[in-house]
């Protein structure tokens, strides 16, 4: 059911735009063969070109990260289900295992996850079919790509819904490595040196999530800004005058309904650059607050107006940048001194240097995070010059890491000594 719902959602919106099209290019089965595409490229499925100029296919990897929320979240919703159980066993709160009929203990954990074990099989068997009928035609999908990203993904979105569904329970530590961690806290008492513990830790993946997203907001306010500032540019892409040659409605509504798709990506580019190391377009050309380089010659395409002109960057660009990695330093800061400090004038749960080992777990996070954000907003869209689209999410992620470190750890320690003060003045 949730590959139906999410690929029938997506040939329903084809299959309109097609019906409403005065010039369509194919019939009813190229534009099945689209939607099937756009359903294997939601999972992250590479698709193949093979109508170019030099004959040889060019690969299609750039996945729209909002086309991905789709199948994602009905993965997700459906395997919470599954392990929650039925609703007529449920209690109030919603928890499996609690209802009259239910059999409380490790035998409800087992069948959850033999649950998701087939939604997973089931799941995979719609995606083979689908991937041998887009397996033809102008645009294809690349079946090696398909076998090894769409399990990853399909398994993955099941297992977060499983774990919610459960109510994302902690793995137990081995009898072993308790022991170890008892002895290593012993000699720790011993030689008084601080070790992280569970709020810290706490503290640290709270600090990494909410790095990681305000720096995408702080991307997605300059995109925003950008387009703003080439509104101009930006409605000749979307809406050409009558001097150029129009598109018919269907035509934009696809143009728009694409752009909005790529807005995660666009916010994750806007990311890349205000942290420093920014983003390519192809051709060798780069994209930073520093300087913009090489640019080819782009398409008339909205989101791409939010590309600054070519030249070296100003003062304006350069403070504007600034926003995406005070964002994420200064809100990683604050959830560690708060851990830290739940209330103010009260005492302190983690000391000084847990505070800042936290804060650099912290960066750490953010840097993982962006880096995979990264990895997955770019992809190629050809050979040669766009062998590439994106940022490299190697720099990212190490951009992301020193900015957050560098602001995150002596922020944390002075906010933690100022939610201190009243009671050093008491």
């Amino acid at each position: 059911m949730a590959a139906g719902l999410g690929l029938g959602g997506i040939a329903v919106l084809v299959m309109l735009l097609w019906i409403t099209s005065p010039h369509p290019d194919d019939g009813p089965g190229g534009a099945l063969r689209i939607a099937a595409d756009l359903w294997l490229v939601a999972h992250g499925a590479p698709l193949v070109r093979t109508e170019t100029l030099s004959g040889s296919p060019a690969p299609v990897g750039l996945v729209p990260l909002l086309l991905c929320a789709v199948p994602v979240w009905l993965l997700h919703r459906t395997a919470r289900g599954a392990a929650r159980g039925p609703v007529s066993a449920r209690a109030p709160g919603g928890s499996p295992g609690s209802g009259p009929g239910a059999d409380p203990g490790a035998g409800d954990t087992g069948a959850a996850w033999r649950a998701m074990c087939w939604i997973v099989a089931g799941y995979l068997l719609v995606a083979a079919a689908v991937t041998g009928y887009a397996a033809s035609g102008p645009i294809r999908v690349d079946p090696l790509g398909a076998a090894l990203r769409l399990p990853a993904v399909t398994a993955a979105a099941a297992a977060a819904g499983t774990w919610t569904g459960l109510g994302r329970p902690l793995p137990e530590a081995p009898p072993r490595l308790l022991r170890r961690m008892c002895r290593m806290r012993r000699m720790r008492r011993r030689t008084e040196r601080p070790a992280l513990t569970r709020a810290g830790a706490s503290a640290a993946l709270r600090g990494a999530a909410a790095s990681a997203a305000a720096q995408c907001a702080g991307g997605a306010l300059l995109t925003a800004g950008a387009l703003l500032w080439h509104v101009a540019t930006a409605q000749r892409a979307a809406f050409p005058s009558q001097e150029q040659p129009t598109l018919e409605w269907p035509g934009l509504a696809a143009v728009l309904l694409l752009a909005l798709a790529l807005t995660p990506n666009a916010a994750v580019w806007g990311a890349a650059y205000g942290l420093g190391p920014g983003f390519t377009l192809g051709g060798g050309g780069t994209v930073r607050p520093a300087a913009v380089t090489g640019l080819p010659p782009l398409p008339d395409f909205p989101l791409l107006a939010a590309v600054p002109a070519e030249g070296p960057g100003t003062p304006v660009t350069w403070a504007a940048a600034l926003v995406v990695p005070l964002a994420g330093g200064l809100l990683a800061a604050w959830c560690v001194a708060r851990a830290a400090v739940p209330a103010g004038g009260g005492p302190a749960v983690l000391g000084g240097r847990a505070t800042a080992g936290a804060a650099t777990l912290a960066a750490c996070g953010c840097g993982a995070a962006m880096a995979a954000l990264a990895a997955c907003a770019g992809g190629p869209l050809g050979t040669g010059a766009l062998a590439h689209i994106g940022p490299d999410w190697r720099l990212t992620g190490a951009a992301a890491l020193g900015w957050t470190a560098a602001l995150g750890v002596p922020t944390a320690l002075a906010m933690r000594s100022w939610r201190l003060r009243p009671a050093r003045g008491h």
